[in-house]
């Protein structure tokens, strides 16, 4: 299972061919992406602009930023003493999905968080 954050999205949008190679793996195995709903918007600009996102988008699973995963969030960047929410979401939802890797263009930002949580997941480099 793959988790895919903001810079995962536009490497996607801009047809990047090693990510797309990944999400064609993610879908050969019967799997969909994962993207949390809240870096879908730092990414997203219109779908007239967009059909390639628009397209992964559309088979991805999309995790909801609900109360508990936003208070969590709160209290991971308060940990971490860091300030990125998006990336908060992303390494909550990586942690509580044993096996996953994440595919980040801020690899060291997700490892630090991750490591606050005590919590390792394979980080990939996008």
């Amino acid at each position: 299972m793959r988790i895919l954050d903001a810079g995962a999205l536009i490497s996607l949008d801009r047809g990047e061919r090693d990510i797309w190679a990944l999400i064609a793996e993610v879908q050969r195995a019967g799997q969909r992406p994962v993207v949390v709903a809240p870096v879908i918007a730092q990414a997203w600009r219109g779908a007239g602009r967009q059909a390639r996102l628009a397209r992964v988008l559309s088979g991805t699973e999309v995790v909801v930023a609900d109360d508990l995963l936003s208070r969590r969030a709160g209290e991971l960047l308060a940990v971490a003493a860091t300030s990125d929410v998006l990336d908060a979401l992303v390494a909550l939802v990586a942690a509580d999905r044993p096996g996953c890797e994440v595919l980040t263009s801020d690899p060291d930002d997700i490892h630090h968080l991750l490591q606050s949580l005590k919590v390792k997941r394979r980080i990939r480099r996008v």
